[in-house]
């Protein structure tokens, strides 16, 4: 996979630098929910291999004990291991993560779930992350009815029903992204919706704003 196939901007631009002020947000979010500085063990499920853009990875530039975590990717991220000391990388899928059951205290996932593809796969996704946390589970994800579509920046259009979205990125030239394989947009509906499948976790859903609109979706899940 290109590592820059889901990119939403170059480095050092606006899309950068918005991404990572939302991403600062999440990551104080998450501090503020989840003792993570006394989880022994973390898994980031979806790394980047991009290693170029400030928002990319930005729990590991922000969390102070690398040797804690592993990474996981289908990507080729492994000079992850090298740049983190103590860090471990692994070369996987999300959809069927290998490792044991309850093997990390928190499974964190941020930007992912919507790149999983279909409804099935991304219900896939989460027992997935659920699976191999004995503790903790977050997981981000865009809020569809945030007004600008990053990955495609441009407005409104990802409001439509999806079948129409898809057919006006193909006519603009986005293919990619016109497919539901590469790109699956979620509601805070959807994510209630998803989350029915899971009757035996506490779960809750929250926002984070940028510009004044709710802009990213928080799953956390508490074991």
């Amino acid at each position: 996979m290109n590592m820059d196939t889901y990119s939403s901007g170059k480095a050092q631009s606006w899309r950068d630098k918005a991404e990572l002020s939302a991403r600062m947000k999440i990551y104080n979010f998450l501090n503020a929910m989840i003792p993570i500085e006394d989880c022994s063990s973390i898994i980031d499920i979806g790394v980047t291999a991009d290693d170029k853009k400030d928002s990319s990875n930005f729990f590991e530039k922000m969390y102070p004990y690398p040797n804690r975590i592993t990474a996981l990717s289908d990507q080729n991220a492994s000079w992850m291991a090298e740049k983190w000391n103590g860090l471990k990388f692994v070369r996987g899928n999300a959809l069927s993560i290998p490792f044991e059951d309850g093997a990390f205290e928190l499974s964190f996932s941020n930007a992912v779930i919507e790149h999983t593809g279909s409804r099935n796969n991304q219900i896939t996704f989460i027992r997935e992350c659920i699976r191999v946390s004995s503790r903790y589970v977050f997981i981000t994800t865009p809020n569809r009815y945030y007004p600008i579509e990053l990955h495609v920046a441009l407005p409104l259009i990802h409001w439509l029903p999806a079948p129409i979205f898809r057919r006006i990125l193909k006519l603009i030239n986005k293919p990619f992204f016109a497919s539901e394989d590469n790109l699956n947009l979620l509601s805070k509906k959807d994510l209630v919706a998803i989350m029915k499948n899971f009757h035996d976790v506490e779960y809750t859903i929250n926002t984070i704003r940028f510009l004044g609109f709710p802009s990213n979706l928080l799953l956390i899940v508490k074991k």
